[in-house]
């Protein structure tokens, strides 16, 4: 077997296990997150792409990897704003996005089977109509640069601090949000009637 299919099979498999242990399995949880109830699943991505970046970063400065010998696609701005609206949208409705549907199959789960279904005929009609939509696929070219640290002439090392700095942001702002949604906010009754409470 080729060894390029072999490592996107062990990869697949452990991205797979990951998500499950995450309950990316379920549209309940994953739905969660366009009500901001629970932010498990912007956690894990956010984290799973600082560790990536980082991981990076420090492969080219020990030389184990070449970034001049790394493939970057070209940035489409308005095709990849484009595309991920229309994969949100049905991220929000079915509760599942590609890679957990297979996830909520391989579970057991009928709701993932059909998405999934759902899944691969929408991507035999995008291929049938391809040709008239192929013009959005390039929309919003940015000729200016493909990666931010060329785009804004910074380092790859501050970059990587900000997306730090974010993560642990989103950290502290999903944990807020989720216990916000499990207490409820606090209404002018309970505040007196809490006051109230502690006097006596």
């Amino acid at each position: 077997m080729d060894t390029t299919i072999l490592s996107g099979l062990i990869l697949g498999a452990g991205f797979g296990f990951a998500l499950e242990r995450a309950g990316f399995g379920s549209p309940d949880k994953l739905t969660a997150q366009f009500r901001l109830t629970d932010w498990s699943v912007f956690k894990v991505m956010f984290t799973a792409i600082v560790f990536a970046a980082v991981g990076l970063m420090v492969l080219e400065r020990i030389g184990l990897v070449a970034a001049d010998e790394l493939f970057v696609p070209p940035a489409f701005l308005g095709a990849a704003a484009l595309g991920g609206a229309l994969v949100g949208a049905g991220f929000a409705v079915g509760g599942y996005c590609p890679g957990t549907s297979v996830v909520g199959l391989m579970s057991g789960r009928l709701d993932a089977a059909i998405f999934l279904a759902g899944l691969l005929v929408g991507t035999w009609l995008f291929a049938w109509v391809f040709p008239s939509v192929e013009p959005l696929t390039v929309l919003g070219e940015y000729l200016g640069a493909d990666t931010l640290p060329d785009a804004f002439h910074i380092s790859d090392m501050l970059i990587n601090a900000i997306m730090i700095a974010a993560a642990v942001g989103i950290y502290w702002l999903g944990g807020y949000m989720e216990k916000r949604s499990v207490c409820g906010p606090v209404t002018a009754e309970q505040a007196v009637n809490d006051s109230s409470a502690s006097r006596a």
